[in-house]
């Protein structure tokens, strides 16, 4: 869990700021737009496979 230190004198906007850094740098917020919602085995497959098409073609340019 990710915890930032309100210095002194801070503002709230900066202690928000790093600490939405350190949570985009642990991938915790795409982890939880990714369980935001219940995605069937199949869906998931198939955009799995779609990624890594993606990915490849992305590769070979």
């Amino acid at each position: 869990m990710p915890n930032v230190r309100v210095r002194t004198g801070e503002s709230i906007e900066k202690a928000l700021r790093s600490l939405k850094k350190k949570l985009d740098k642990e991938g915790i917020m795409k982890a939880a737009k990714a369980h935001r919602f219940y995605d069937k085995p199949s869906v998931k497959k198939r955009a799995k496979s779609k990624a890594a098409l993606k990915y490849k073609i992305k590769k070979v340019k």
